[in-house]
């Protein structure tokens, strides 16, 4: 039976060692009030202690003093697992420098150990990671050299290679809702996104564990059925935060109270940009190549096509669907659960402004590994000569892969949106020319990358086609390796792109 308790008698509930599994998706659905009241236990008593915190997305705002960043700098947690490393500076700092253990797999495949978890298994079998850096082959998925748990193994059926992902024994599910009606049932309205509530629920009562939900209001009456994410039976303890606060204030369009039609998205896009958006010195011009990555880049699209669209550059490929009038003729989809729509930018990422649908985590990633994209735009770090592309770690910088192994994984059409060089580069464009004003100090293609975020080998085996698009040329994916496809008006082919690469073309 489900209690109405406050947010520190709550985390009285954790034990030193348990697993906190925390249903977020970076800053959203984050159940902030018991973040805050695990920081200030510990911060009075020195307990709970040796906490693992798992997240299959991540459970960062970007910011030190916000959620559970807190509460590890202070050492209150031993063990991280979770897709996306970004969004939390306190966790990727000490993982980077091993003072915690810390491992980044699949946003995908661990949403799907999830729910692999609520049904009792002990492990969950995916294709996707084979041939990339958590495949045991390629490279590791810890952080450092501390982290020694092994979490994947390759296994082989009727000679097809998969990798086995240990499933979660969660202690604690820290889930964020909206309302709590008379029987504990626990309903989402004003929430952008379900995550992966009920998975997460189920998974932590089949290990005995504890499920704590906080909300924004209490009803006196009864849910209707349908609207209903988690059932009472499920619940442990509610605590009720009427002023709770995301990353900001409350956006309708964001929860679907407000449907958005196409001819008003870049409204709702630039509202949101103000308020999330980051820019350096040299901002101006970094937003010029990435215009001009995201209009050649919107050309790929075709009537009728479903899409994923990523964060950072690739967030310009949907201004440039509008401007070309064909936003309303395709369907984007967003890995944290929307349908439709199209995907918030910058730091509100992960939310869909007006969605036709908002599913959970698991069941939008069933679609992607079974095919059901036809065409995505990501980001990336570097291009090695064979097409691999490294997404997700850098000498002294780990973003994570979040669900970029899983929306490449059998997507038909890949397009890579990504500057030629960076730190430093000067994009200006004249009339139809790209003018480069200053090259970057670091080139992208190289002989050899940091890390294998996508394997160009697999992608020819499957059959898919990719793109790797900049803003002075595009390239393709062929067998024996990138082809230069495309160079842009303005842009000398010898000494602005051959001469800088480190391998043939």
């Amino acid at each position: 039976m489900f209690r109405i308790i406050s947010a520190r008698d709550a985390v009285e509930l954790i034990k030193d060692g348990d697993c906190i599994a925390i249903n977020s998706f970076l800053a959203w659905s984050n159940p902030e009030a018991l973040h805050n009241a695990v920081y200030e236990r510990f911060l009075e008593t020195g307990s709970p202690n040796n906490l693992r915190l798992f997240c299959a997305a991540g459970f960062g705002i970007w910011d030190e003093n916000r959620l559970a960043d807190r509460y590890i700098k202070l050492g209150a947690v031993r063990e991280v697992v979770a897709g996306h490393f970004g969004s939390m500076p306190v966790a990727t700092k000490m993982a980077l420098a091993g003072e915690i253990e810390a491992y980044c797999l699949p946003l995908g495949v661990l949403s799907h150990t999830i729910r692999a978890a609520a049904a009792g298994r002990e492990w969950h079998l995916s294709e996707v990671g084979v041939g990339i850096y958590c495949d045991p082959r390629v490279d590791k998925y810890a952080l450092n050299d501390k982290s020694q748990k092994e979490l994947v193994r390759l296994h082989e059926i009727n000679g097809k290679e998969f990798l086995l992902y240990d499933t979660p024994s969660i202690d604690i599910a820290f889930i964020k809702g909206t309302t709590v009606d008379p029987n504990g049932n626990i309903s989402f309205e004003k929430e952008y996104l379900m995550v992966d509530a009920l998975a997460t629920a189920q998974a932590t009562k089949r290990n005995g564990g504890k499920v704590i939900v906080e909300v924004e209001r209490v009803s006196h009456q009864f849910s209707r059925p349908r609207n209903v994410i988690i059932p009472g039976l499920l619940v442990d303890a509610v605590v009720v935060c009427e002023e709770a606060a995301e990353a900001g204030e409350y956006n309708p369009a964001l929860s679907g109270d407000v449907h958005v039609p196409t001819t008003h998205m870049d409204y709702y896009i630039n509202k949101i940009s103000e308020k999330t958006r980051k820019t350096g010195s040299d901002g101006k011009y970094r937003d010029m190549a990435a215009d001009i990555i995201g209009e050649r880049a919107a050309r790929e699209l075709k009537p009728e096509q479903i899409v994923n669209i990523g964060i950072g550059i690739p967030e310009t490929v949907g201004k440039h669907a509008s401007n070309l009038g064909i936003l309303k003729d395709i369907y984007i989809t967003v890995e944290a659960g929307g349908i439709g729509g199209l995907p918030a930018p910058g730091l509100a990422f992960g939310a869909t402004i007006g969605a036709d649908m908002i599913c959970e985590m698991a069941t939008q990633f069933d679609f992607y590994d079974g095919g059901g994209l036809d065409i995505c735009f990501l980001g990336g770090l570097e291009v090695d000569k064979h097409g691999n592309v490294n997404a997700h770690r850098m000498d002294g910088y780990f973003a994570g892969i979040g669900g970029f192994a899983n929306i490449t994984y059998a997507t038909k059409n890949i397009v890579f949106c990504l500057s030629f060089s960076t730190k430093g580069l000067k994009v200006i464009k004249d009339n139809e020319n790209v003018i480069i004003e200053n090259e970057g100090a670091i080139k992208k293609f190289k002989n050899e990358i940091t890390a294998i975020s996508f394997s160009g080998k697999h992608a020819i085996k499957r059959g898919q086609r990719v793109l790797y698009i900049t803003e002075r040329c595009v390239f393709e994916l062929t067998a024996s390796g990138l082809k230069l496809k495309e160079v842009f008006p303005g842009i000398d082919e010898k000494t602005q792109i051959r001469d800088l690469l480190e391998f043939e073309v």
